[in-house]
């Protein structure tokens, strides 16, 4: 079943009632709203006069609806998470703090080979040379020792958008904006599927800032980040106003947990391949598989 994602950019009251999500708003002209918490995925609130009620946060933290709150600047900074995320939890979490440096770097180096893959195949989608992407990803070494994830990502972004003033980097021009919204709803996806299988998002298996409770998700999410790439290179091309994150484009990214992608030899929703992504990712390191399972980029996003 694909969840819901939904949008909070006004004030508004958030209640609940029969398992229901009840909104409500200040203009008493408008009327209330109803939405089965089983249905909800994600929740974004960004306008800084919502109330919501702890009754409502209790029932969205049993469903595992990751509840995203945004900063002043509208991008989201904040991500509420449940204690138990899983039966086998305690038993998880020591399986993957055992997890061997060697492991480590062997998951490392299919997450880097799997993401410029993907920006590879993502070129050959829009009819650039993938060439120099795909040479790249054939020589990712154990732990990416040589850094081919950087070398591939300068000249992807290089060539992505054509657009002479723009570089990726998070306080640059459009669409970097954009960019920023987009990884950080990926995130939260990742984020959220790592707690529901049982794993702590906290320790990476690259990533290791002491100052970022999300390494782990900002490594599992690496070979998703093309697809995010996609959306908004579309934006570009259709003309789209990228020079603010307006509510129309924040919709649109907010699609993104729904949006098809082809992992393990079929069609699935993003979120549900997310939660695919991170169950192999705990069978390597519970020892019974290798191989991490991440999406291939076909460009096909059946439900955008």
């Amino acid at each position: 079943m694909i969840k819901r994602t939904l949008f909070f950019g006004n004030p508004a009251y958030l209640s609940t009632k029969n398992d229901q999500l009840v909104v409500s708003f200040p203009d008493e002209s408008r009327e209330q709203k109803t939405i089965p918490i089983e249905d909800l995925g994600y929740i974004v609130l960004e306008h800084p006069q919502i109330t919501i009620t702890t009754g409502l946060i209790r029932k969205l933290v049993d469903n595992k609806t990751a509840v995203v709150t945004c900063n002043a600047q509208h991008l989201p900074t904040g991500f509420l998470q449940p204690l138990q995320g899983h039966s086998e939890q305690t038993e998880r979490y020591r399986h993957q703090l055992n997890a061997s440096v060697p492991l480590k770097k062997n998951l490392w180096q299919q997450t880097v080979t799997a993401k410029i893959e993907n920006q590879a195949l993502h070129f050959k989608k829009l009819g650039k040379n993938p060439l120099r992407l795909e040479r790249y990803a054939k020589e990712v070494k154990t732990a990416d020792h040589d850094n081919q994830e950087a070398l591939a990502a300068a000249f992807y972004f290089q060539n992505l958008f054509e657009l002479p003033e723009f570089s990726r980097n998070q306080k640059g021009v459009a669409p970097n904006g954009l960019l920023n919204y987009g990884y950080a709803i990926l995130r939260a996806v990742t984020a959220r599927a790592l707690i529901s299988s049982g794993l702590l998002p906290s320790i990476g298996i690259f990533h290791s800032n002491k100052y970022n409770a999300f390494t782990l998700a900002d490594d599992i999410m690496e070979p998703y980040r093309p697809f995010v790439d996609h959306i908004i290179w579309e934006m570009v091309q259709r003309g789209a106003d990228i020079e603010e994150v307006s509510t129309d484009l924040k919709a649109q990214l907010l699609m993104i947990p729904a949006i098809d992608v082809f992992i393990d030899g079929r069609n699935s929703p993003l979120m549900n391949a997310m939660s695919r992504t991170t169950n192999s990712l705990w069978e390597c390191f519970y020892g019974s598989s290798r191989k991490i399972k991440y999406p291939e980029f076909q460009g096909n996003f059946l439900n955008m």
